[in-house]
């Protein structure tokens, strides 16, 4: 009886041991952004957490498709626009990928689990050279502005263990690297330019070609905003980024990760542009917000999560 009692009691002590690791990389888990007031809360990270589908989803009275790499600007920024336009309460944003989001309005709707969002988009954001190839296949949009811009960054754990000092050693046999997915990701496309310039071909096929057949190079499945958080539980040795994720991560977060900076020479840097739609359900709100892309209030913002000025 007292050995079938010890066994619980250990068993009882690893469930513990397990529930705080669990419960302290919980505190890691996206969505990152505070919730909307109001209503009943339910959120059951990793299960029940919508991290990509920000404010209101009934009526909106503006509906903004960001570049899903600025999801940690979305509250900031959708609260000072109603403070400046009182008269819109209601707005909805997805930042999810911009080659997601292409298809979701090239199809009419994004199916979420049993979820279907079939709301047309009054604004679509993405980097310049994204949105001039989709005007020339769709012209889709209205008019634009450049708003930020962004470089790329690797981030790392706190203390670099693997000491990873630049690109050319996330081809090392022993680095698990956390890659973009080329087939949805901009990003990935930015990244691969980076390894070109630090290592030549042969550097990005042994990333993305080689080291994916491996098993060490990792494409994300659903968007780059998996990269800090493998790189926050261990599974992977480093990810390159761009510079606000990194920045976001360890700056504003206060996680335990660190940033390897790219050299210019090897960096490439991403102008992000908005786009008002041709079909913008909400016209007027939609050029009430591209102007507000360019007041110095939302600028402000962008500043204050690590983002560069449009223009150098």
């Amino acid at each position: 009886m007292s050995l079938r009692y010890g066994k619980l009691s250990l068993a009882a002590l690893l469930a513990v041991a397990c529930g705080v690791a669990c419960a302290a990389q919980s505190n890691y888990l996206p969505p990152w952004n505070p919730a909307p007031a109001g209503g009943v809360s339910f959120s059951v990270p990793p299960f029940d957490a919508i991290a990509d589908l920000h404010g209101d989803l009934a009526d909106p009275q503006l509906t903004v498709f960001f570049a899903g790499n600025q999801f940690m600007v979305v509250h900031d920024l959708v609260e000072a626009f109603k403070q400046r336009y009182p008269r819109y309460r209601r707005v909805f944003v997805e930042t999810l990928p911009p080659g997601i989001l292409a298809k979701q309005i090239e199809t009419g709707s994004l199916v979420m689990g049993n979820l279907r969002i079939a709301l047309k988009p009054d604004i679509f954001t993405s980097g310049k050279g994204s949105i001039g190839e989709l005007q020339k296949q769709h012209g889709w949009f209205a008019d634009t502005i450049d708003y930020a811009r962004n470089p790329l960054a690797i981030m790392v754990a706190k203390g670099n263990p693997k000491h990873i000092e630049g690109l050319q050693d996330l081809g090392r046999a022993d680095i698990r690297v956390s890659m973009p997915n080329p087939q949805w990701e901009g990003i990935a496309r930015q990244i691969e330019a980076s390894y070109r310039k630090a290592g030549g071909d042969a550097l990005d096929r042994a990333i993305m070609d080689h080291k994916v057949k491996d098993g060490s190079t990792y494409l994300t499945r659903i968007h780059h905003r998996e990269s800090p958080l493998r790189i926050l539980q261990g599974e992977s040795d480093a990810a390159p980024v761009w510079s606000t994720e990194a920045y976001f991560q360890q700056q504003v977060l206060h996680h335990p990760v660190e940033t390897v900076a790219i050299p210019a020479a090897q960096n490439v840097t991403a102008t992000y542009t908005a786009a008002r739609m041709n079909d913008a359900p909400h016209e007027q709100a939609a050029k009430d917000f591209l102007a507000f892309m360019a007041s110095a209030e939302a600028q402000a913002i962008y500043r204050k999560y690590g983002f560069q000025p449009a223009q150098p």
